[in-house]
């Protein structure tokens, strides 16, 4: 545990497993937890890697009046310690509903496109112990299944591209606090932390009464059980996935029939929860309960369902998943790096021209070449649902990849996964992604483990 007067090597044990090659951005808001991660790292990196660059960032999400100083305050402590330091605002209408979430979204795309900018591949958070025991209480509140009781995950990678590392998620606050102080220095409290309105300060206002601390310690306890049996899980499934998984054309998904009866069924729901969502462009693994029982049928006779947005085509020869040809979206002009149905991600190289991006529709697809083991029907029904490039009327290429002009990419993309990948998932998400032949994973921060 981190105390005021822990050695440096000590300290060192937050970052030495991480990859800081590329440097580092700390996110940093003026909060104690946030101010200690950067004065710790900083320590780090002068001791033990001087050259490695470090930017701090803080995200003025401007809804409150205070905002921009308490920014500027965190400019003037960077700028005293010699640290880079940038200032990015979330500009712009602010939703009336689901606020956190969208400030969450909102921050981490900025610290994405500030490490982009760079070239920085790490963005560190100051999120600690207590962070996690709030948030494992709070999804134990709302009865969160097992997955979510893991709570915040050692690294997440944003948009398939940049990790997220949380090295103080071992560190209880107060321990960062009396280190803040024992170097006279003081931190900026937000006034949204002890307000009732939320959730988080609810929670935390009842943890520091009474039993609070043993309530931490039980928290904390059940995360790292339930972080295990998700990293678990989490193989079994993707061994699955590499065995009985094979995609004959491009959005269609073939499993052998003996994945229906496999052994291990409660890795095979997961496996089954993962696909769904990654071929009906779903955000959220489909719903557990749903799934056994389409398992417990798929075992049986043929049939054809619908679950997330995919259909499931159960035949004497295989078991088919194609997207269902239905609520896909509209034409409309691809735009650089957005998720299209939340199953293709598109890279432009240079503007979209006259260019729009639809679904292929089922005369294109009538032209397309066909598998000689798939029946026509099938194959058809999967391509019309994919998208492709179009020009004045005209289709220019469809996708299983890149596709038609040189100008616009795009990639498959693994649907739960492909805005927040925990570590817990890498292996599911790794092989979800060979399926579909969506890019592969950037390397995990952490240089001997995945950190979790």
């Amino acid at each position: 545990m981190l105390t005021p007067d822990s050695k440096p090597d000590l300290l060192d044990c937050l970052f030495s497993d991480l990859d800081l090659s590329t440097g580092a951005i700390a996110a940093v808001s003026g909060g104690s937890d946030s101010t200690a991660l950067l004065l710790l790292l900083k320590d780090h990196l002068d001791r033990t890697a001087s050259a490695a660059r470090l930017l701090a960032v803080t995200i003025d999400h401007d809804l409150r009046p205070d905002s921009a100083t308490e920014a500027r305050l965190v400019q003037r402590f960077c700028a005293e310690r010699g640290i880079a330091h940038r200032i990015l605002a979330w500009r712009g209408d602010k939703p009336a509903t689901g606020l956190a979430a969208a400030a969450r979204e909102a921050r981490y795309r900025l610290l994405a496109e500030a490490a982009g900018a760079e070239g920085i591949k790490l963005i560190l958070t100051g999120h600690t112990a207590d962070d996690q025991a709030e948030t494992v209480l709070m999804r134990q509140a709302r009865d969160d299944e097992g997955r979510g009781l893991a709570g915040m995950a050692p690294a997440t990678l944003f948009d398939w591209r940049t990790w997220i590392v949380r090295p103080l998620l071992g560190t209880r606050r107060a321990a960062l606090r009396e280190m803040l102080r024992a170097r006279d220095i003081g931190w900026i409290e937000d006034p949204t932390n002890a307000d009732a309105r939320f959730e988080r300060p609810r929670v935390r206002a009842k943890l520091a009464q009474g039993d609070g601390e043993q309530r931490v310690a039980q928290a904390l306890a059940r995360a790292g059980q339930a972080a295990l049996e998700r990293r678990e899980i989490g193989r079994r499934a993707a061994m699955l996935i590499d065995a009985f998984a094979g995609r004959p054309v491009p959005g269609l998904i073939r499993l052998d029939r003996k994945f229906a009866g496999h052994e291990d069924g409660q890795a095979a729901i997961h496996a089954l929860r993962i696909l769904l969502a990654t071929i009906g462009g779903v955000l959220f693994l489909a719903d557990e309960a749903r799934c056994a029982a389409l398992l417990s049928r798929l075992r049986s006779a043929p049939f054809r369902a619908t679950l997330s947005r995919t259909v499931i085509d159960a035949r004497r020869t295989g078991i088919f998943l194609r997207r269902e040809n239905r609520d896909l979206p509209a034409a409309a002009p691809p735009q650089h790096n957005r998720l299209w149905d939340n199953r293709r991600r598109i890279t432009l190289k240079d503007g979209p021209g006259d260019l729009v991006i639809a679904p292929l529709g089922a005369a294109a697809a009538g032209k397309a070449p066909l598998s000689e083991d798939i029946p026509p029907s099938l194959s058809r029904a999967a391509l019309a649902a994919e998208p492709a490039l179009w020009s004045a009327g005209e289709c220019l290429g469809f996708a299983g990849g890149n596709a038609g002009s040189r100008s616009v990419s795009i990639a498959p993309a693994v649907a739960p996964f492909a805005r927040f990948l925990p570590s817990f998932d890498i292996e599911p998400a790794a092989a979800a992604a060979t399926l579909v032949g969506a890019p592969p994973l950037p390397a995990p921060p952490f240089r001997r483990h995945d950190g979790g």
